[in-house]
């Protein structure tokens, strides 16, 4: 009887034998992804099966091909080694796919020298006209993306990986790898870390920085984020290194590829700044302190929290302050640090502002690495207006077609999903249409958690807050009356219930609609006192704005007949009514921790509301231990 062992083992064996899965399509480079995530092997078994089925055939998996086949195309293993230990006996010949190797080799069988030695000229005649058939099955596109490629692969060899052909058909210059590896060891200051591209030759090392330079280490999808808006992704970077290359620049290609967007360029600066600090600041630390510590009291730890707030950028040069008591210039920088840091602006040293004030800059530098790398998510603007709200810091901007980041047009606190159960998600879609005097159409789980639960404590319930039970879709559905077959049918779904619209209904006065697949939307609330709070997480996911009026007005201002009178008006008339907007506007719901706020141009840090910094950081660690 054979052993449970041994079945294991062959087995194990058989999956060896699979074929690895690959995506293969020659007009876009497709050595080029695994040469920049160093998988140096798939890069060259992508590249045999490449010329295998030739260009402009697509994707898919390699196909098995009889010994016949393989020996008839020249594939056999034997003929490739030769191939590799002839190593550089053709210059053109390394960038033929193995077809084309073999129709020289059939070429070689049909014509026998019978004796005669063909001299260099002849052989070189061939070697053109074989590159001459590459490039008409190919195209020139192609060919040079080849050429690139194959000087991406120059250094497999050093990692016991040869070229398809034993040697590539170029190399970089001297001059070219030390300007690759002076780029590399300043990828600090794009927030990426220099040491995962070390261990790489500095060409393959290079492509691999300007990939995650341009799309991030991590994609967005990974975490669940929903940006559908599509970037540019592998051929650009090809493009762009081809374009350096050419110019014998590659400080071109990190141009190029660096993200467009002005909050990318401006956290880039702090990041240089906040590293300078960190590196040059040996803080004294802050004494003990009473449970707080307003204006006006005596404290021993004024010295140590003036040189943290003037390090910091909080605390003016040359600012008088009192040895012993807690008072004047001092206050007002605590208020502006507290403001920077998502705290109430009072001035007083309560336990969170401490807290913010122990949190090293080493941290913070973290924190803008972490704000860089999601940046490299987000879609250009695009010359279109635009609605953009930063989840952690509660704060919604829009800015016209063609206004510049640092002046919005709109500015406005919003009130976001609970961060414990009803996080508002993260993604990007276009906002089509606005409702006035909406209805609120009670979603089923805060029917069956809320409402139901409510209305068995309390048969009045629905008639104090303005609810009625419905049967069909659409805002002409019939009202029902409240009995026990009713709130079965309710239990089951077959009923809904939703809010008149009126000041008691949740949605406020107005609703702002950009179809998604979540159901999330922006609109006014009823519970206005919340926005005086700081942390604003109150929300079951859509996103509640403190001016609605002053949306509404900023959304139709080209369209005639839509001023604010007439929009206030709507909102406080008798009926629903909904406005079409002329053109669809661009609505990112987006997280950043850090950002150097539109609002006053100062750098802003928020606490990780969702643990989104905190799971990125976790991918990030697991891509370097690969």
């Amino acid at each position: 009887m054979r052993s449970g062992g041994g079945r294991a083992r062959r087995a194990l064996r058989g999956q060896r034998r699979q074929p690895r899965p690959v995506l293969l399509d020659a007009e876009r480079g497709a050595v080029a992804q695994p040469v920049a995530q160093g998988r140096l092997r798939d890069a060259r078994h992508r590249w045999l099966h490449l010329g295998r089925r030739g260009a402009g055939q697509g994707t898919g998996q390699p196909h098995r091909r009889g010994r016949a086949a393989r020996r008839r195309s020249g594939e056999a293993g034997g003929f490739h080694r030769r191939q590799a230990a002839r190593g550089a006996g053709d210059g053109q010949g390394a960038l033929l796919p193995p077809a084309r190797e073999g129709h020289r080799r059939r070429l070689r069988r049909r014509r026998p020298d019978h004796g005669l030695q063909h001299d260099g000229r002849e052989r070189a005649g061939r070697r053109a006209g074989l590159h001459r058939q590459a490039a008409a099955a190919l195209g020139p596109a192609a060919l040079k993306r080849r050429a690139l490629l194959a000087c991406a692969l120059a250094p497999a060899a050093a990692l016991g990986v040869g070229t398809p052909a034993g040697r590539t058909a170029g190399d970089w210059s001297p001059a070219l790898l030390r300007e690759a590896r002076d780029l590399l060891d300043a990828a600090a200051s794009e927030g990426l870390d220099p040491v995962v591209y070390r261990d790489a030759a500095p060409d393959a090392a290079f492509l691999a920085f300007l990939h995650d330079l341009h799309v991030g280490r991590v994609r967005a999808r990974d975490l669940g984020f929903g940006v559908t808006v599509p970037a540019p992704g592998e051929s650009a970077v090809e493009q762009a290194l081809l374009d350096a290359l050419a110019a014998n620049r590659l400080s071109l290609a990190v141009e190029r590829l660096r993200p467009p967007l002005a909050q990318y360029a401006q956290l880039r600066e702090q990041l240089a700044r906040y590293r300078r600090i960190a590196a040059a600041t040996r803080w004294a630390a802050l004494p003990a302190a009473p449970r707080k510590v307003e204006p006006g009291q005596s404290w021993a730890g004024t010295a140590a929290l003036a040189e943290r707030l003037s390090a910091l950028g909080d605390l003016p040069p040359g600012g008088a302050v009192s040895e012993a008591r807690y008072d004047g210039t001092l206050v007002g920088a605590v208020k502006r640090f507290q403001s920077r840091h998502g705290l109430e602006p009072d001035g007083v040293l309560g336990r969170a502002t401490l807290a913010a004030l122990e949190i090293a800059p080493a941290q913070r530098v973290r924190q803008i690495e972490l704000a860089m790398e999601r940046l490299r998510w987000l879609p250009a603007r695009g010359g279109r207006p635009v609605i953009a709200i930063n989840l952690p810091m509660f704060r919604l901007w829009a800015w016209a077609a063609e206004a510049p980041e640092a002046t919005p047009s709109l500015a406005m606190d919003v009130i976001v999903g609970r961060a414990m159960r009803t996080q508002t998600p993260v993604f990007a879609d276009e906002m089509t249409h606005l409702v006035f005097r909406p209805y609120w159409n009670v979603p089923r789980s805060i029917l069956r958690q809320e409402v139901l639960p409510a209305l068995e404590r309390d048969a009045g319930y629905l008639a104090a807050h303005d609810m009625e039970i419905v049967a069909g879709a659409g805002d002409d559905a019939r009202p029902v009356g409240p009995s026990p077959e009713v709130l079965e049918a309710l239990r089951v779904g077959a009923l809904r219930v939703r809010q008149k619209p009126g000041p008691k209904n949740s949605l406020g006065l107005a609703k702002f609609i950009f179809p998604n697949d979540d159901n999330v939307y922006l609109h006014g609330t009823p519970a206005r006192e919340l926005f005086a709070r700081s942390r604003r997480d109150f929300s079951h996911g859509c996103v509640r704005v403190a001016d609605p009026a002053a949306l509404a007005e900023w959304l139709l201002r080209e369209q005639p007949g839509w001023d604010r009178e007439s929009i206030v008006a709507a909102m406080n008339g008798t009926r629903t009514q909904q406005v079409n907007l002329r053109a669809p506007v661009p609505v990112l719901l987006y997280y950043l921790t850090a950002l150097v706020s539109p609002d006053d141009g100062s750098l802003h840090f928020a606490d990780d509301l969702y643990g989104h910094d905190a799971a990125l950081e976790r991918r990030l660690a697991a891509r370097r231990r690969r």
